[in-house]
């Protein structure tokens, strides 16, 4: 009887144990090369060129950091998720995936960032417009791209 006992106390253990593996399992899915982890509450994840074909991109790199970009190390990601860190050198410690390194940045520098450049591709559309498509100009071949016009075509002819 005492046998019995001991059996059914090892199925028992063993039986939750392999619920416990079944309950945190995760689907699989394609792996997406980019896939960054849900960056602290503020801040914005991208990743950074560091290295082309081997190389070091070391133009890239000071031009990012100078920018703002915060090089994000792996002890600074959440629990569960793993990624690949540079072993040895300058920048030991920090996640990267195929000469790319993970960075991080302020959400309100980012919006800084983003109107910065929205408003240079403004003002070289309209710097353009008026040089390609003035008035003044003998030569008026160029139609002024209008995004807001609309157009229709039509097959065979009315009668």
């Amino acid at each position: 009887m005492k046998d019995d006992k001991k059996l059914d106390m090892t199925r028992n253990v063993r039986d939750s144990e392999t619920h416990d593996k079944e309950a945190r399992r995760k689907p699989w899915r394609p792996v997406r090369k980019l896939e960054t982890p849900p960056p602290p509450e503020g801040y914005e994840y991208r990743w950074i060129r560091e290295a082309t074909l081997g190389q070091e991109d070391a133009n890239n790199m000071s031009y990012r950091l100078r920018e703002g970009w915060e090089l994000v190390q792996g002890s600074e990601l959440p629990e569960g998720w793993h990624f690949p860190t540079i072993e040895q050198g300058r920048m030991a410690g920090v996640i990267h995936n195929e000469g790319l390194v993970l960075a991080k940045m302020p959400i309100e520098t980012v919006k800084e960032r983003r109107e910065h450049y929205e408003s240079r591709t403004r003002q070289a559309n309209e710097a353009l417009d008026n040089t390609m498509f003035n008035d003044s100009g003998k030569d008026n071949r160029y139609v002024k791209y209008d995004s807001k016009r609309e157009s229709q075509v039509t097959f065979g002819s009315k009668k």
